[in-house]
């Protein structure tokens, strides 16, 4: 595109990764870019997240193995899994469509379609973050699924499912697991070595790193609260708290908080707020890193990252929607389940809940597990980018290609019709 005649204005609401990532590719593609957001960049989601580039997490979330396992984890109010009893009947609906994903058939084209998504989207971020000085940000050592209490038959079942989906992914024994991670726990029978993938010390730096980068371009941010989108035939005006814009077009990546701005535009969608915590730990006081790359546990359904500041732990989901309190204790109770997978941690100091080092994020999941990515069917000049639920840093780097590509009508890189919004309308 030739970027001295190209003058269209495009709005980008939301300044999370994934929108970070349609700001800097449209801002190089030649639009005057705005990205707007009611908080900083960066600031929710994509902030205290695991930082881990799940490439290998193809599977939908609904699974019928799930079902049986549900009232064991709704239960226990500090388990994998949490309800807020005063919520369900809120999150019900979103459930029976989970549900309704489960089945062969539809579960298998979501697979097919979060592998085309994930196959080369580490690859996308390289160029990127080369150009925004920032590779040093991105590390390639794999990641690591280790099993405790799982038979090597379970295992070897896990290992099978990758292999068949087109995974990069070996199958090590303890003392193979050990010569990795030297600072593991001997009570680990085996572990899935997924080698492709990779992790950033820092998701926050990198979220800040490509709005830096769109900005040097010539895009700009503004802070704001945008609460409504009216679509005109040649332009779109955006309703703010301050005052009211007009942009030729508007992308919106508002993640967990698009049910109501979507709503007022006319469509259905079935998000929710899958809340994710995470508990942050100084690193070593000695010169031997405890970890070098992501370690999840397949028994206890978390993950703990090599980051910066020393040790991120995260996971599990609480299903309590966007405005009740946090729960910290959940952050909390993550350090219980480090301490089984790790020979030595640092003291988790007093009143740890109240801290800094607690952190709270809604992952905008729906109930198919596949984002939307598309063109709005009623509106021409908007385009949707949102509902990336675990995968928000993993997919934003590609995500933001596609969308360049939608808006300039060119051929993308991968079908694009499994994320369309008119699945929900």
């Amino acid at each position: 595109m030739d970027l001295s005649t190209n003058n269209k204005t495009i709005a980008v609401i939301g300044a999370g990764i994934i929108g970070v990532n349609c700001a800097a590719e449209l801002q190089a593609r030649g639009y005057q870019v705005t990205l707007l957001d009611k908080v900083a960049v960066g600031e929710g989601c994509s902030k205290g997240n695991a930082g881990h580039f799940a490439t290998e997490q193809v599977f939908p979330l609904a699974e019928a193995s799930l079902l049986w396992q549900l009232p064991k984890f709704l239960l226990d109010p500090l388990g994998p899994m949490a309800l807020s009893p005063t919520y369900f009947p809120k999150a019900l609906p979103w459930f029976i469509k989970f549900i309704g994903n489960m089945f062969t058939g539809q579960r298998e084209k979501n697979t097919t379609a979060l592998k085309s998504l994930n196959k080369e989207a580490f690859e996308y971020y390289k160029p990127l973050l080369k150009q925004a000085k920032a590779e040093h940000l991105l590390t390639a050592k794999g990641s690591l699924l280790v099993f405790e209490n799982s038979s090597i038959n379970e295992a070897q079942k896990s290992y099978e499912s990758f292999t068949q989906a087109g995974v990069k992914v070996k199958l090590l024994t303890r003392q193979q697991v050990l010569l990795l991670e030297p600072n593991l726990s001997d009570k680990i029978q085996h572990a899935l070595y997924f080698t492709d993938v990779g992790h950033t010390a820092s998701p926050y730096d990198i979220c800040q790193a490509i709005a830096q980068y769109s900005i040097s371009l010539g895009a700009n941010y503004q802070q704001l609260h945008v609460e409504r989108v009216e679509h005109f035939d040649d332009h779109v005006k955006v309703y703010s708290d301050v005052n009211t814009l007009k942009f030729d077009q508007v992308v919106i990546a508002t993640g967990a908080w698009s049910k109501g701005l979507l709503a007022s535009l006319g469509y259905k969608l079935p998000i929710e707020a899958e809340r994710g915590y995470s508990l942050d730990l100084p690193e070593a006081t000695d010169t031997q890193p405890r970890l070098t790359r992501p370690v999840a546990s397949a028994d206890r359904k978390f993950i703990i990252t090599p980051m910066a500041h020393g040790l991120r732990l995260a996971g599990t989901v609480e299903f309590a929607g966007l405005k009740q309190k946090a729960n910290m204790k959940r952050a909390t109770m993550l350090y219980k389940h480090a301490k089984h997978l790790l020979t030595e941690l640092p003291d988790l100091e007093n009143n740890a809940e109240q801290s800094d080092n607690c952190w709270l994020g809604f992952r905008p999941s729906l109930p198919d597990s596949l984002p939307v990515i598309s063109k709005a069917t009623k509106h021409n000049n908007i385009t949707f980018a949102l509902g990336h639920q675990h995968l928000g840093l993993t997919l934003g780097a590609v995500t933001g290609k596609l969308v360049g590509q939608i808006i300039d009508q060119e051929k993308t890189d991968i079908d694009i019709s499994p994320f369309c919004i008119s699945r929900f309308n």
